[in-house]
């Protein structure tokens, strides 16, 4: 079973008292420090992260467990949820790209090189999601929600970002297109209308794959008795979608660009390098206008830090409510060897795609940016590999058993 539906469906008591103090206490207080020594927008912003990790965590919204099911017994509930959100995100974010403001606020779009660099960087990247046990958004909210296991995958996604940032230059040299946005090629109307005929042509297909494979379409989930799914979870796939793309617009109108995750992990990688002794201020990457100064200041005026840091703390909060914060310690070797290779790989991967499945896929195909599409093809394939390799290191694959019905 994936993590994040094991965090979602695991048994609970009434409430987790101690990590609900400390969510809500670290919660409050860094809301209120930023608000004091960055602005009122770092310290909005941290809330958005904190809201994510809720949202996150209640509707288990997975990508890589999505993709995996899909990938392995073609159901589709998932991606379908997936394409409902791209839907309504295009809808938000390419009408305010277009304009460049957004409530007043100079607004732009992620939009990167599509290329070499994206194509072997999503691949790795969809390998480490199915080893690692998460995508980036999906490491920091089952590390939130007490999964230790992620603890390690996250511990080397930042270690592969790192190494990341330090081969770039030999991964921008390669052959690339230059960052293109359909919002600009083609025009706002265009651009709205062909994005929502792919988003449609995938649905459809999941929908087609589902019915041959079980006649019918599975139930994405089924809510149990007696209980809230507001504050027990699992929330409707729906819900989740729409709560994660109107926070991504939130983060847009508060940071100017849309919700990013990754480009955290590479900071952080760096400024501990730094503290170890490694000179990481002189390598090309962080030597650019714009990274040299990230490097240069405290983590909390960095938007995707602090943001990252309040999806983790979302999650704490929203599963000792739930009551399931019981962190387990004990891990089998070959599920320990499995994160390590796939957090490697997921940093790796990140940096060389110029993001994640938010950074690059979420945020990029609402960016209007090819190399959202790109990374989101070979990320599949990626998936698939990765899908066919998790038996080698005791993670389970899940498939509905056969029935009578």
């Amino acid at each position: 079973m994936s993590n994040s539906s094991t965090l979602s469906m695991a048994p609970r008591v009434d409430l987790n008292v101690r990590p609900l103090g400390v969510a809500l206490f670290l919660l409050v207080l860094g809301a209120w420090y930023l608000a004091q020594a960055v602005s009122g927008r770092q310290s909005a912003l941290y809330i958005v992260g904190a809201l994510l990790g809720v949202a996150l965590y209640h509707a288990a919204f997975g990508f890589t467990s999505a993709w995996r099911v899909f990938i392995a017994d073609g159901r589709g509930a998932g991606l379908r949820a997936q394409m409902v959100m791209l839907a309504v995100g295009v809808a938000l974010f390419f009408p305010a790209l277009a304009a460049g403001t957004l409530f007043g606020t100079p607004v732009t779009g992620l939009v990167q090189p599509a290329g070499t660099s994206v194509i072997f960087g999503a691949f790795i990247f969809g390998i480490g999601m199915q080893l690692g046990g998460g995508c980036a958004s999906g490491t920091l909210y089952t590390v939130g929600g007490g999964s230790t296991r992620m603890i390690v995958t996250l511990l080397f996604f930042i270690v592969g970002s790192l190494i990341g940032t330090a081969h770039m230059p030999f991964w921008t040299s390669m052959p690339q297109l230059a960052p293109l946005s359909a919002v600009k090629e083609l025009g706002l109307a265009p651009a709205l209308a062909l994005n929502w005929g792919i988003f449609a042509l995938i649905a459809f297909i999941t929908i087609v794959v589902e019915k041959r494979r079980h006649g019918k379409l599975v139930p994405a989930h089924v809510q149990p008795p007696h209980r809230s799914p507001w504050l027990h979870g699992p929330w409707p796939l729906l819900a989740g979608a729409l709560a994660l793309v109107v926070l991504n617009f939130a983060t847009l109108a508060l940071s100017g660009r849309p919700w990013g995750v990754t480009s955290a992990f590479a900071l952080w990688g760096a400024k501990a390098a730094a503290v170890m002794g490694i000179d990481t201020a002189s390598w090309a990457y962080w030597s650019t206008k714009a990274n040299a100064a990230a490097l240069a200041s405290p983590i909390s005026q960095d938007v995707t830090s602090v943001m990252d840091i309040g999806i983790v703390l979302g999650a704490m909060l929203a599963a000792a409510l739930a009551g399931r914060y019981a962190p387990v310690w004990r891990l089998p070797m070959r599920s320990l060897i499995a994160a390590i290779v796939g957090g490697l790989l997921l940093g790796y991967g990140a940096r060389l795609a110029y993001g994640c499945n938010i950074g690059a896929y979420f945020s990029g195909i609402l960016s209007g940016s090819l190399h959202g599409w790109l990374w989101l093809v070979v990320a599949f394939i990626g998936n698939v590999v990765g899908t066919r390799l998790r038996p080698f290191f005791g993670l389970e694959v899940e498939r509905m058993k056969p029935t009578a019905c």
